[in-house]
């Protein structure tokens, strides 16, 4: 499971490609924010890691 609190790259798939998305994100209770602006987005990630910057 994802850590809160934390920037990461999320990985989802579309259709039958897995693609990662091009922004950090965090982690919150209940889903998902860009760690950048702490906008909400509705994603089911499949798969995580750090972000390095």
């Amino acid at each position: 499971m994802a850590p809160f609190g934390r920037d990461l790259e999320l990985a989802v798939i579309e259709g039958n490609a897995i693609h990662k998305l091009v922004f950090p994100c965090r982690r919150i209770p209940g889903g998902w924010v860009k760690a950048e602006t702490a906008e909400r987005i509705m994603v089911q990630p499949t798969h995580w890691r750090a972000w390095i910057r």
